[in-house]
């Protein structure tokens, strides 16, 4: 596998031998100085061409950064869907190599680079042959930073996580499992994760990114809480998948309750009492009941 070293001069160096190419900048988990660093991590690279038209009707060029495993071009599957694109402004190619790199490489007009390079703060500058490039701080991931809930916010995260609990509960009781497991997924561990950024966030007086999805979480949290959160996993079958319901209900509760003592809000135990009380019956609930209570 290259080293990053031998993949950085690869990039530039292609850059500086092609008068189409006029600046280089980089973003991503790469520039972040708090960003764990791994040989996982992409090279997010943006060229910018003075056209795009040449790039794409012939990409030999792409072959300059090695042998291809696999290549994704997201705006031809945009386009070739129905969707709105404007090629001749800027085009992507996601590259991953059979050493095991990737690159993400974005190539961009001027006049687009302009709408968006001051917008991302994770942003570094690498090669500039016309001072085109404007001015920026060096790359920060504040942009990213967990944010201090309002009130509303938190009550509207706790009543949502409580109320559409019953909707996980229904599924498992008619045996629709897409429909319980997708509520489960992408609705409940949506406030449940909301509330451990919030948790983290104010440990580190909101000035830390949980990560993508969530995946710092796990450096973040006590051993305890994560241990737990592990425990909101499970696999299709009802009694774990009704385990880790009540894993999740107990710990939602812990994390409410510490931003709560945190932001001075009040949290309201009455929605999980009466929501628990939901939950507990519905678990025992025959499959040809009439009635719940």
């Amino acid at each position: 596998m290259r080293a990053e070293e031998e993949m950085m001069n690869l990039i530039i160096g292609y850059a500086m031998n092609d008068n189409r190419i006029r600046a280089v900048y980089m973003n991503g988990s790469r520039t972040n100085p708090n960003a764990p660093k791994d040989l996982f991590q992409d090279f997010d690279i943006v060229y910018v061409v003075t056209e795009t038209a040449s790039f794409i009707r012939d990409e030999s060029w792409i072959l300059h950064f090695g042998d291809l495993l696999m290549i994704q071009e997201p705006d031809k599957n945009d386009q070739a869907c129905g969707e709105r694109t404007d090629f001749d402004r800027s085009y992507s190619y996601l590259m991953l190599f059979t050493d095991g790199n990737r690159i993400d490489l974005h190539i961009e007009t001027e006049e687009s680079m302009k709408e968006r390079f001051v917008s991302e703060k994770l942003t570094l500058p690498l090669l500039d042959k016309d001072q085109i490039l404007p001015a920026i701080d060096p790359p920060s991931d504040v942009d990213y930073h967990v944010c201090k809930p309002t009130e509303a916010m938190y009550a509207g995260c706790c009543n949502n996580f409580w109320w559409c609990l019953q909707n996980v509960a229904k599924g498992i009781w008619r045996d629709e499992l897409p429909y319980a497991k997708q509520m489960f997924e992408q609705v409940i561990r949506q406030e449940l994760d909301k509330m451990v950024s919030w948790r983290i966030g104010s440990e580190h007086n909101y000035k830390v990114s949980t990560g993508k999805m969530g995946k710092y979480f796990k450096i973040y949290l006590p051993a305890s809480y994560w241990e737990l959160y592990k425990e909101t996993y499970c696999d299709s079958d009802n009694y774990s998948f009704w385990e880790s319901i009540f894993k999740t209900c107990k710990l939602f509760h812990m994390l409410a309750q510490d931003v709560a003592d945190h932001v001075s809000f009040t949290y309201l135990i009455d929605e999980e009492h009466n929501m628990m009380k939901y939950l507990r019956a519905v678990r025992n609930l025959p499959k040809d009941a009439q009635k719940i209570f």
